[in-house]
């Protein structure tokens, strides 16, 4: 059992595709084999908080929000965005009674008239649709469920600010991008039932039985045929 259990949205994603690799990867550090970086993806990322965050620096509306008529402003208090944000603080949580932290970090937050918020992710994509995944919703409603346990009050929906290489106008030393903006509802309250679930996988003695329909489990069984 780790001494310290720390999860995150990608740990929590992981255990539900596989109790068994996720097991290995919290408790003896075996990890899946790592994909292709997305080097782009997070030079993107970086260039998105800088734009957002000089609109909110100005306390101007970022012109995205006004074209898709969402009806929140950028979360005004930038030092603690800037905590949130960080892969070593983000946003956490301590259950004292699995002795475990959830944690996450934040891409942005929208703040409604109400005093209510909201998280807002930044995705950007070399396909032709802004796809949604269940990682994505599993993310937003784990950021959700951190801002009810750090006491702010939660609009129930997230929103995904997606950045699409539109190939159609081809490409003249940048890359020129279709914009949108995809409203999820949240559901926090299941999260808790999932940190809980994967807290108690760790503490097994032993890892379970890989998910019917992990990759890695059919490869390994795959091979002990020729063994």
């Amino acid at each position: 059992m780790p001494k310290n259990i720390s999860l995150s949205p990608n740990s929590l994603n992981l255990f539900l595709e596989c109790p068994h690799c996720f097991w290995l990867d919290k408790n003896l550090g075996i990890k899946r084999p790592p994909p292709y970086p997305y080097a782009l993806n997070s030079a993107v990322d970086t260039l998105l908080k800088e734009e957002f965050d000089n609109y909110r620096k100005k306390g101007l509306q970022h012109p995205l929000l006004e074209e898709w008529n969402i009806k929140a402003h950028l979360f005004k208090n930038q030092n603690l965005l800037n905590q949130w944000r960080n892969n070593l603080a983000g946003i956490r949580y301590f259950d004292e009674s699995l002795m475990a932290t959830l944690f996450g970090a934040v891409d942005d937050i929208l703040e409604f008239d109400d005093g209510k918020i909201a998280p807002l992710d930044y995705k950007s994509t070399g396909s032709t649709a802004a796809n949604i995944y269940d990682r994505f919703q599993l993310q937003l409603d784990v950021y959700a469920f951190l801002m009810e346990k750090n006491g702010y009050q939660v609009y129930k929906k997230g929103y995904l600010a997606f950045y699409v290489v539109d190939k159609s106008k081809g490409f003249i030393d940048r890359l020129p991008f279709r914009k949108e903006i995809v409203e999820i509802e949240t559901n926090p309250k299941d999260v808790y039932e999932i940190f809980k679930d994967a807290v108690e996988t760790l503490k097994q003695a032993s890892p379970p039985p890989h998910s019917t329909d992990c990759p890695f489990g059919k490869w390994i069984k795959s091979v002990k045929i020729f063994n």
